[in-house]
């Protein structure tokens, strides 16, 4: 069992093989070593929520496996418009009154055009002035693209490393692994924080799924937010007829992410509705600490408000709030 004293202070440097070796633990000695890692950085009974709204739907150039909103599949989807920064501002109105600290704006774009940026930047302004923190998604940034980002005010830039990279090619051609990472360096020097995760269940090995847990902690410095998604099999897309994944290898993946990221909020995100209530409780119990509140993501479907308000009565959970936070610095 790895020592909890490597936690503090700098990135450990965690390899494949490193990571390999926690998801080997038995169970509940993997539970046990995630649930004391969380409990030394956050208060293990809150959560932190955040609504995602997707500001501009279909007709990506990308062909990410996975994904609905590509324009290279036939998925039913119907391409829109960018939203109008008064329509985000009232989703965003909306998400703060349900109890969400964060609201997160998605666009389906290989990259932002630098006229839709300045819209975007004004959408992050107008939800910052509602007191929630930022987040867009948006795909990869040219340069000097995130700093106008950040002189709007942008808390978060998501860029998901979705999976290892051995296994890229097999989820995306269109684009290289080493692209995401570029993204994320102009973000990191913008001096904007990072949400980076990925997705499980794309047929890839436990092996994949380590490296890529091994990839994002090897980030330097670790992001503030990792999203753990499961696969939501979009009829239409490469992915849809993967296979399912054992659902204790979710949770094992939860685990592995909060003891090789201890300062981070782990995020249940796509898939969520899928995994059911017990399976969402053991991932609460191996340190995940924040979700995608709201009935939608982006383009699938997720758990109900009222679900998850009934959920977290049944396990005294509670939201947390921005100024509740016991960990200075976290995501």
């Amino acid at each position: 069992m790895n020592d909890l004293s490597r936690i503090p202070g700098e990135t450990p440097a965690w390899t494949t093989e490193a990571v390999e070796a926690l998801y080997a633990l038995p169970f509940n000695d993997l539970i046990y070593q995630a649930a004391s890692v969380h409990r030394a950085h956050f208060d293990p009974n809150t959560v932190q929520l955040s609504t995602l709204l997707s500001v501009k739907t279909g007709g990506c150039s990308e062909d990410c496996g996975y994904c609905a909103q590509s324009a290279r599949y036939d998925t039913g989807l119907k391409r829109e418009r960018l939203l109008a920064v008064d329509e985000v501002v009232a989703a965003a109105r909306a998400a703060k009154e349900s109890g969400a600290t964060r609201f997160c704006m998605g666009a389906a774009w290989r990259g932002p055009k630098d006229q839709d940026l300045e819209t975007v930047a004004a959408m992050v302004r107008a939800v910052k002035d509602l007191g929630l923190e930022t987040c867009v998604t948006l795909g990869m940034l040219k340069p000097g693209q995130a700093e106008r980002l950040k002189a709007a005010g942008l808390d978060y830039y998501n860029h998901n490393l979705d999976t290892g990279s051995d296994y890229y090619g097999e989820v995306v051609t269109t684009h290289r692994h080493a692209d995401r990472l570029d993204t994320l360096a102009q973000v990191r020097a913008a001096g904007i924080h990072v949400c980076c995760g990925g997705i499980i269940g794309m047929g890839e090995s436990r092996r994949v799924r380590a490296q890529l847990i091994a990839e994002l902690a090897s980030l330097d410095p670790q992001p503030e937010s990792v999203p753990i998604n499961l696969l939501v099999k979009i009829p239409g897309t490469p992915m849809a007829a993967r296979d399912d994944l054992d659902p204790l290898e979710f949770v094992r993946t939860v685990a592995c992410a909060r003891i090789t990221m201890p300062r981070a909020h782990v995020r249940l995100s796509a898939g969520r509705r899928e995994l059911g209530e017990a399976v969402q409780a053991l991932c609460f119990l191996a340190g995940a600490n924040s979700i995608f509140y709201g009935d939608k993501l982006l383009t699938t479907g997720n758990a109900e408000v009222e679900a998850d308000r009934q959920l977290f009565a049944k396990l005294g959970l509670k939201p947390e709030s921005t100024e509740g936070r016991r960990c200075a610095g976290a995501g």
